[in-house]
């Protein structure tokens, strides 16, 4: 069940990345000449005003075929007869509507709690050290660490998990109102005794508050931002060799990773909520992946876009579109091979 649910995530969340495109261009007057639900042999075919609507057989997505969009076209109302900022926007809706997505999904979850988690400090471990004025107190609020804005206790422990080896951090704490440093603060996982068993913990009780109304648009707002974040951090971690690039995962891994963590839920209430979650994060790492200046993708045409203007406003004349057409054509290529690897990858780590 889980499986067959993160397929249709993936669906949805492609198709609703076409619409973004779909709204954005018919809301600047660009012709789109087909919008498509579904991939594969058509099941049902209307044709509007301009634009002709199918649903197709497969679930896995959908397309926007916009006039223009790939190059130069003869119709007055094709893409590429907008102004630049109007086709930004149109490449940038797709991303926006991804990004939005998840943040509904994040919203609709997090208004299913009562209370939430805070990074308030409600308490210590038996045997805490760093208890006092010059450390930590009850009703300390931390907000930062080594730098790092802290809105969640999600974001505690990732950063702190993050510090490798280090035996110190920087942290910053909100006390009585106001900002207190603690410069190279001696916080690292001891073992304490807790609830009669041995625990490897940082030592801190966190606190909850009850959920409100604001606080439920605060905390999905912090989610995505979240989401955000742990697609950096993985990006500069294939960068700086931190990660492997056989750590990645395709779409195959990504499915199964969201049936591996439905199926180990406690109930199937659990399971939803947990694959949703994921998807959410799905959601927001398609909306990031897709803005970078790759060719090929949005990122890389919105790229292109602003080079291409920046030369003809400095040269008075417009580079050859073929040499854009060739870069994306290229960069689809190796986006495609690189598919292709974790796909390979995804089924033999399956195996």
């Amino acid at each position: 069940m889980y499986i067959i649910v993160a397929i249709l995530i993936f669906g949805v969340l492609i198709a609703v990345h076409e619409l973004g495109h779909f709204l954005a261009a018919k809301s600047a007057g660009v012709k789109v000449n087909e919008f498509s639900i579904g991939m594969g042999p058509a099941l049902f075919k209307k044709q509007g005003e301009e634009t002709l609507y199918s649903l197709r057989l497969l679930p896995i997505g959908g397309y926007c075929a916009i006039e223009g969009e790939n190059g130069e076209s003869e119709d007055a109302r094709s893409m590429d007869k907008k102004p630049l900022l109007a086709r930004l926007y149109i490449l940038f809706a797709g991303s926006f509507m991804n990004f939005l997505t998840g943040f509904l999904i994040v919203l609709v979850i997090v208004s299913t709690s009562p209370y939430y988690s805070t990074t308030r400090i409600d308490g210590f471990m038996d045997g805490f050290p760093l208890q006092g004025e010059d450390g930590l107190m009850v009703g300390d609020r931390i907000v930062q660490i080594d730098g790092h804005s802290v809105n969640l206790i999600n974001e505690f422990s990732l950063y702190m998990d993050r510090r490798a080896d280090s035996e110190t951090v920087d942290m910053v704490v909100v006390r009585d109102g106001a900002k207190v440093r603690l410069d190279d603060f001696p916080l690292v996982l001891r073992e304490y005794e807790d609830n009669g068993q041995t625990v490897t913990k940082y030592g801190l009780y966190f606190g909850v508050s009850e959920q409100t109304f604001f606080s439920v648009f605060k905390q999905a707002w912090y989610n995505s931002l979240y989401f955000v974040k742990m697609v950096w951090m993985g990006l500069g971690d294939l960068v700086t060799g931190r990660a492997a690039l056989s750590q990645m995962s395709g779409v195959v891994g990504a499915v199964a990773a969201i049936g591996e963590v439905g199926a180990s839920s406690a109930t199937v209430a659990d399971g939803l909520l947990n694959v949703f979650y994921l998807g959410a994060f799905i959601a927001v790492n398609l909306s990031v992946m897709n803005l970078l200046p790759i060719p090929g993708l949005d990122g890389g045409h919105i790229f292109t876009m602003i080079v291409v203007a920046v030369i003809t406003r400095l040269t008075g004349r417009k580079p050859n579109p073929k040499v854009e057409a060739y870069i994306h054509g290229a960069g689809l290529v190796l986006l495609l091979g690189l598919m292709a690897v974790l796909l390979v990858s995804d089924v033999a780590k399956l195996i």
